[in-house]
Parts: structure tokens; C-alpha cells; sequence
């Protein structure tokens, strides 16, 4: 976790929006603790320069200026050859990736309301022209156009990050910002979230002026294009990525930090220019300079061919191993153990483990029956799935005894995870309903081969955990041995060609429905070792706690990947309400699930050694047929050498139950139940957030797009101040968060990575 101090950030920015005479600016690399490189205005080459910065600082997490680092990751020269090399190796994995004919030809309502249409295989076979054309100047021009190209999907399980974008540099701009409306009625204006805090605390004696232009255009335009840099779908969903969130920060380095605008989540892959300006409404104006992260040493890089040597590997031979860590940086398991509460939030009643999971009560007698289970994630890591589960398995009945009779369920912030503990969390809050959760794969030579390779091994042998062949109980507790999952009907399959089909839907062609079989053999060797709650020795839990009307979720537009399937269970099968926070500055309906609503996301490294284990396991009598067939073509690592992190795609569709239209929910457009704004208060103090979806919900009070507000369509021009007394330590907290960076260390089969 790269968190520093910005121990010169704040006296500066307090008085960056005040109505009040301004004394002049400090020198920019006040700005930023870390960023006090040397070499700003050095002639000789760029990548000298950076090492010169690099160099010259203590901090553990060096930062040069941005230009700084954008000129030298340009000087490094173009590998024509092995980009060449790149662009065809990375075609076997993208086949996997489930949408690619939704993508190029989508429903008419996804491209009104949520994105454009793109042809990824057309679009590789353009980059692949413009190789050959010598069209790209350099490494970064290449990797921008691949990483753009994937990233133009809107889908947050299918993600390559090539070298050159992800691995050298990250960049970020020093002042987080928040958008929200003064009394959630007015319409939302976007303000410096330090100037919020001075308000919030009373700490301030000037009056704060909102945002109204970046860098010269009009700041709600500026942001909404900025805001396609983020890794979801719907448009409100990416503008609340843009800005600094309590949930996020919850999630420390796991998270988007303080929103992509500052360099947070997929903020921190593009370059923001040299240097940023707000234009505040009050007149004024402020320019600090934007910086970048160094992610590798620079010791004895002076150019560009300098850094290609060290650091980009063009050998296709070379592990993914080999450069998983080019920082330098030793991962650290975390524990599993709960951090301290998050900034903004209360002390938890019931605490979950890394505050992935939380139980908590508002404290005020007006909202005496409510309890609220924050879930900012469906968990990441091993050490914490029993934990996460237990959190709710102690919160509901210690709520129940308490006498809270309604629950607010937060999912903001909520990229996925393991995708059973979201159907565990709907079976202890519905246990009476059997889950439908349908997907589908894509139908393709090689998903079939390695099913026909795995199901003829598998069915020999009886399903059992306690089998001492380890190979065969890997692949009898896949999706590729046909005895895994139940078909639509929750019957077993009967065969591998009855569970791959395949039927054709939108001009492409995808296997059969399947479903989980809860009551499997091998559940628990996906569930990340948990029981299904209503299964094996959790069958005693049968009594629903809560009525479905007395239950809502709230949402920040983030939900994606295992977060969408619990949804779709708690919408579509029980009926529970929703609320989504935030969006951009209208009135217009919004949609709660922003994120990927694709069901499952494969590591490429995954594909891969599901297919070459396909070829190592088949019968002799196949093997000649295996290693000649299109399975040959995953044996190569250039995709993993060229790549930063870890590339995946989404693999499964999730399908609506007694929908037979064969649209993935990846493309269908849902209207919250009810809108909310968000508030300056709901910046510094979540409860504010609870308190507004239980009036929301039960207490009378009005949502956005209930056309409540009469004629009043004013934009916010002031910060209203909370009453009460000023928590200094909390204050303090908050003020500490605003240097979070991203930089997950996490993985997870149902997961959006920031």
C-alpha cells in the first residue's frame, strides 16, 4: 500500500476556493509531499532525467512530474516485430472473452444509454495494419492503442494492460474532488474535497466556490470524458468513479482510492497532462502540476533504449513470473485480522475481516429499528472467505435481538469477488429460495476440446474431496468435466456435448445454460472453502430474518462482477428495493449496477493452463489430435511478459431468468428503484449516506427522479455545514486518505480489478 502524508497538501488547498483575497500560490511541488524531484527543467534526455528525480528523493514511492515521465516512456523505441508477435498470441485468449458479438453488434438501449459498439477483432487487425504501416512512433503509442482498444469494452473483467502503459509510470493530479448537491435537492456542483472537509469541520472561514472549468472546458464535460478512463459500464456509475468516496478508501489500496480523476483505479493509466487548472465559480483559478509514480529503478536508465533493455521483454520465452514483480516491491499477505474502522465510518458492531465486510447500527433514536451490513467487497483472498461469511452469520441474529426489524445492505464500492459468497449472503437473508443464476460460455474450439478432454478423464473416476489424485479432483471440479454445474432446469448434465451445445444467439455461438449445483461434491473448493448456507451442516437455516420490503440496497453505481449476481438474485428472485448515490448533475433516473454484470472472469494464465493441461491429460489415442489443434497456440508467454498485472476476460454471461432472448446482462439497462444525491455531509460520514436511504425507503422522503423538487433546478453554490461537535481525529483520518493510491494485490474469480 503506497499511503503518505501530505504533510504541505492541505493549508494550501483549504483556501483554494475562497470567495476571500487569495495569497499567491506556493511553488507547485508544494502540491505533493513526494514530489519534490529534482531535474523538473533538466535539457538532457528525458529518461536522464527521471533517474536524476528519481534519485534525488527519500520517499518510498517516488514521483516525478508528469511530462517528465510521458517523455520518457515516448523515447522508447518500437519493437516492431515483437509487437507483431504480441498482437497474434493475444488472439487464442480473447476468443474467451463471452460478449465479443454483443460488443460489435449491441442492443439499440445499450447504445443509447450505456456505451458504443466496438469490433475488438477488428480493431486488432487495424493495430496490427498500423504496425505494419509504421504507423507508431514508439512502445507507448503501441501499448496506449491495445490498452485503449480493450479498454473501449466497458468491462472490467477483460483487461490487458500492456507494458508500456502500466508497468514504468503511473500518473495522478493532487487534488481530489466531489460532487454534491448542498441539501440533496439542488442539482450537484463539484467542489475541491478538501475545501468539503474545512466546511465539514468548521475549520475554515472562508467560503468554498465550486468547480466550473478544468483546464478551460467546462468541469461536469471535462469530467464526464474523463470518467470513460474508469473500468465500468454506465455513464453515472464512471462519474462517481471520477471523485473521492468513503467506501473506496474503506477498501485502502484495494480500492480507487480517491477517484480516477486524482490517478486512483484506471485513472492512473492515463496521462493528465503536465499541469491541471480549476476555474472556481468565484473568478479564481489555480494550476498545480500533475505527477507520476516510478514503478521501476531507474538506476543507470538514461534513455528510452535504457528502459527498453531493462524492462520490456520481448522474448516470448520469458515466465509471466519472470516480471509479475518489475517494482521491486515483496508481496505481503495481509491478515485477515480487521483493520481499524475506516475513515468516515462508525465502529462497527459486528467487524468483518479487512473491512470487506461490516455490521454496523446508526446511532440516533430516530433509526432505532435499522441496522446496516456494509459490503464494499465479496471477498479476495483466501485468508478471509470463512470470516466474511461468519460476519453475517453473527450480525443478522445479533440485529434481530437488538430489535432492528429493517436493513440497509451498502454495496458501494463493491468490484466482486468470490462469486458463491454472494449466493451464501442471498441464501442467509433468503433461505428459502433456490438461487437461479444462469450463464453461458462462449462456444469455441478450444472451450470444447478442453471440455471433451477433461469430462472423458473425469467421469472415470467417482467425485470425491477426499481422492489423493489431485489432478483429477482439478479437474473434476471445474466447469469443463460435465458432471459440474446443473443445466437450466437444475438437472445434472449427461454428457459434455449436452452441457457445450452449442445455440446461437446474435450471430455467435455459446453453450448451454448452466447453473451451480449447491449441493455438489467439490462446492467448497469454489466457494473458497466455505458451505453454502441451506447445505451440508449449514441445512438448519431456514427462517427468512428480514421481509424483502423491509430490506433495500444502496448503491454507488460500482457493483460489478459478484455484486451484480447477488443483486440479480435480491432483485429479480426476492424483490428487494434499490437506491443508487450520486451521478452526473441531472435528474434523469440512473441505474444501481454500473460494473460488469458478467458472471465469471479467467486469468489468462488460467486459460492457459487449462489448455495445455487438456493436451497432457487426453487419452493417448488423442493426443496426436490435441497437440495439433488450436490448443498449440497457448503455449506462448509473450502475453504475460508484455503485459502489467494480470490480463483476464469475462468468460461467462449471466442470463434473467425466464428470459430466452439470450442477452447477457452486461447489456440491459436497470433503473434504480430511487436516486439520491449525495451530500457534502456523505463525504466525511457514511451514516448521513444510511440515514437518507432509510427515509428514502420507509421514512417518507423523496427520490431524484420523483419530480419533488418543483421548480427548484438551481445547481449547488455553497457547502452547507454539519452541527454538532467536530470530531478532530476523524477529521485527521480523512485528511490522511487523501494520499491512498491504488495498488491491488488481490485476486478473486468473480472480481473487477480497480
Amino acid at each position: 500500500m503506497r499511503v503518505a502524508i501530505l504533510t504541505t497538501f492541505f493549508g494550501f488547498f483549504f483556501a483554494l476556493a475562497s470567495s476571500a483575497p487569495v495569497a499567491p500560490a506556493p511553488k507547485l511541488h508544494v502540491l505533493h509531499a513526494r514530489q519534490n524531484a529534482t531535474g523538473a527543467t533538466n535539457t538532457t534526455a528525458p529518461c536522464a532525467s527521471v533517474s536524476s528525480a528519481y534519485f534525488g528523493q527519500v520517499n518510498p514511492s517516488p514521483t516525478v512530474p508528469a511530462q517528465m515521465a510521458m517523455d520518457c516512456i515516448k523515447s522508447v523505441p518500437l519493437n516492431v516485430t515483437a509487437a507483431k508477435i504480441l498482437i497474434k498470441d493475444i488472439r487464442p485468449f480473447i476468443q474467451w472473452q463471452s460478449t465479443l458479438a454483443y460488443l460489435k453488434n449491441p442492443p439499440v438501449e445499450y447504445v443509447t444509454k450505456i456505451q458504443a459498439a466496438v469490433d475488438i477483432m477488428a480493431g486488432l487487425d487495424y493495430i496490427d495494419a498500423q504496425l505494419t504501416a509504421g504507423a507508431y512512433s514508439g512502445e507507448y503509442d503501441f501499448g496506449s492503442s491495445l490498452y485503449q482498444l480493450i479498454h473501449s469494452a466497458h468491462d472490467g473483467h477483460f483487461s490487458y494492460i500492456p507494458d508500456s502503459v502500466g508497468n514504468i509510470f503511473t500518473f495522478g493530479r493532487t487534488v481530489p474532488l466531489v460532487s454534491v448537491s448542498e441539501d440533496g435537492q439542488m442539482l450537484p456542483a463539484i467542489f475541491a474535497y478538501v475545501d468539503v472537509l474545512g466546511t465539514q469541520f468548521h475549520n475554515i472561514s472562508y467560503t468554498p466556490s465550486a468547480v466550473v472549468k478544468i483546464d478551460g472546458q467546462d468541469a461536469n464535460t471535462f469530467l464526464q470524458n474523463w470518467s470513460q478512463w474508469g473500468s465500468l459500464q454506465d455513464r453515472d456509475a464512471l462519474y462517481n468513479n471520477v471523485f473521492y468516496e468513503l467506501a473506496q478508501i474503506s477498501l485502502g489500496a484495494s480500492g480507487s482510492a480517491t477517484g480516477t480523476f486524482s490517478g486512483g483505479g484506471r485513472g492512473r493509466y492515463v496521462y493528465p497532462g503536465a499541469h491541471t487548472t480549476l476555474t472556481f465559480a468565484n473568478g479564481t483559478s489555480r494550476t498545480f502540476q500533475n505527477y507520476a509514480r516510478v514503478l521501476v529503478n531507474m538506476r543507470g536508465i538514461q534513455t528510452g533504449e535504457d528502459l527498453q533493455r531493462n524492462y520490456f521483454y520481448y522474448d516470448a520465452a520469458a515466465s509471466a513470473e519472470s516480471i509479475s514483480n518489475v517494482n521491486g516491491e515483496t508481496p505481503v499477505r495481509v491478515s485477515a485480522t480487521s483493520p481499524s474502522t475506516p475513515p468516515g465510518y462508525p465502529e462497527a458492531v459486528v467487524p468483518g475481516p479487512l473491512n470487506l465486510i461490516n455490521g454496523y447500527y446508526i446511532d440516533s433514536p430516530d433509526y432505532n429499528d435499522i441496522a446496516v451490513l456494509s459490503v464494499p467487497s465479496f471477498v479476495s483472498n483466501s485468508y478471509a472467505e470463512s470470516d466474511f461469511q461468519l460476519t453475517t452469520t453473527r450480525f443478522i441474529p445479533k440485529a434481530l435481538a437488538d430489535g432492528k426489524t429493517k436493513l440497509i445492505i451498502d454495496l458501494s464500492a463493491n468490484g466482486g469477488g468470490t462469486i458463491l459468497q454472494g449466493y451464501d449472503m442471498f441464501k442467509q437473508l433468503f433461505p428459502s429460495i433456490l438461487p437461479y443464476g444462469a450463464t453461458r460460455f462462449r462456444a469455441h474450439e478450444a472451450v470444447d476440446l478442453i471440455g471433451q478432454s477433461y469430462s472423458a478423464l473425469g467421469s472415470k473416476y467417482p467425485r470425491s474431496l477426499n481422492d489423493t489424485n489431485s489432478t483429477i479432483v482439478g479437474v473434476q471440479s471445474t466447469y469443463f468435466d460435465y458432471e459440474t454445474d446443473a443445466d437450466v432446469n437444475y438437472h445434472p448434465f449427461t454428457s459434455w456435448p449436452d452441457k457445450y451445445g452449442p445455440v446461437t444467439f446474435n450471430g455467435d455461438n455459446f453453450t448451454q445454460i448452466a447453473r451451480w449445483n449447491l449441493t455438489d461434491t467439490f462446492i467448497t473448493l469454489a466457494s473458497g472453502g466455505i458451505e453454502i448456507t441451506g447445505y451440508g451442516t449449514r441445512s438448519n437455516f431456514t427462517t427468512q430474518p428480514f421481509k424483502a420490503e423491509n430490506i433495500v440496497i444502496v448503491y454507488d453505481g460500482y457493483c460489478a462482477s459478484t455484486c451484480t449476481i447477488f443483486s440479480e438474485l435480491m432483485r429479480q428472485q426476492a424483490g428487494v428495493k434499490t437506491i443508487a448515490m450520486g451521478g452526473r448533475s441531472n435528474k434523469n433516473p440512473i441505474q444501481a449496477v454500473g460494473g460488469v454484470k458478467g458472471t465469471n472472469n479467467y486469468q489468462w494464465g488460467y486459460i492457459q493452463g487449462l489448455a495445455q493441461q487438456a493436451v497432457e491429460i487426453a487419452a493417448p489415442d488423442q493426443q496426436e489430435r490435441y497437440n495439433k489443434s488450436v490448443l498449440a497456440n497457448y503455449y506462448t508467454d509473450a502475453p504475460f511478459s508484455r503485459a502489467s498485472g494480470s490480463p483476464g476476460c469475462n468468460v461467462r454471461d449471466g442470463l434473467r431468468q425466464d428470459d430466452d432472448s439470450g442477452i447477457p446482462l452486461q447489456f440491459r439497462y436497470e433503473a434504480a428503484d430511487c436516486r439520491l444525491f449525495y451530500t457534502p455531509e456523505m463525504t466525511v460520514d457514511a451514516t448521513a449516506i444510511w440515514k437518507a436511504a432509510a427515509d428514502a425507503q420507509w421514512n417518507g422522503g423523496k427520490c431524484v427522479e420523483s419530480g419533488s423538487y418543483g421548480k427548484r433546478d438551481e445547481v449547488t453554490t455553497r457547502l452547507s455545514r454539519r452541527t454538532g461537535a467536530v470530531d478532530w481525529a476523524q477529521k485527521k483520518r480523512l485528511e490522511e486518505s487523501l494520499a491512498l493510491e491504488t495498488n491491488p494485490n488481490i485476486s478473486g474469480d468473480g472480481l473487477m480489478l480497480p
